[in-house]
């Protein structure tokens, strides 16, 4: 409540906003591209869930952040989604409950992994209040949508944040 010394505001250059503008747009396009073609045997099972727009807001808007280099990212996607599916299976007639458990697991295990990536606990969330389809995959989801859409995430960080001649844009600091 205190707060600390006034905020310095930088201002981002706008060719850094428009690489970040680029990744994000081209990074959310391929995981959702399944979802546009029903037919397709791979879109019950990749599709676009909301934590992905956050992962993407970090890793192409912040990418020298602790929380969106790629261990955090992979590592805490994995065991937001686990844990979800869990606490979902375990205590999914109690919907509050086990949104409850599977939210605040997910930071314990981030923590003491020391692989905190703040979309991750939406992501334990979705696998608990996600509709039938996310239900439906069970512990499928945590390879499909939530690893593969991280990788994806992870692939164009690294091609798009490094095409850039900004260093400020360059990706990964550190790979594990």
């Amino acid at each position: 409540m205190r707060g600390t010394a006034p905020r310095v505001v930088t201002r981002h250059r706008m060719s850094a906003v428009v690489w970040a503008w680029c990744a994000g747009f081209f990074a959310i396009y391929l995981i959702s591209i399944p979802s546009l073609y029903p037919g397709w045997a791979l879109s019950a099972k990749l599709f676009l869930i909301g934590s992905f727009g956050a992962s993407a807001a970090l890793l192409y808007g912040a990418p020298h952040s602790p929380f969106a280099q790629p261990r955090p990212l992979i590592l805490g996607q994995l065991i937001a989604a686990l844990t979800g599916v869990t606490a979902y299976k375990l205590l999914g007639s109690h919907v509050g409950l086990a949104a409850s458990v599977a939210v605040a697991t997910t930071i314990v295990f981030m923590q003491l992994t020391n692989v905190v990536h703040p979309p991750a606990g939406a992501t334990a969330l979705i696998a608990v209040l996600g509709p039938a389809q996310v239900h439906h995959l069970g512990y499928q989801f945590v390879l499909s949508p939530v690893l593969t859409g991280a990788l994806i995430l992870l692939v164009v960080a690294v091609i798009i944040n490094n095409f850039s001649s900004n260093e400020d844009r360059h990706y990964p600091l550190t790979w594990w």
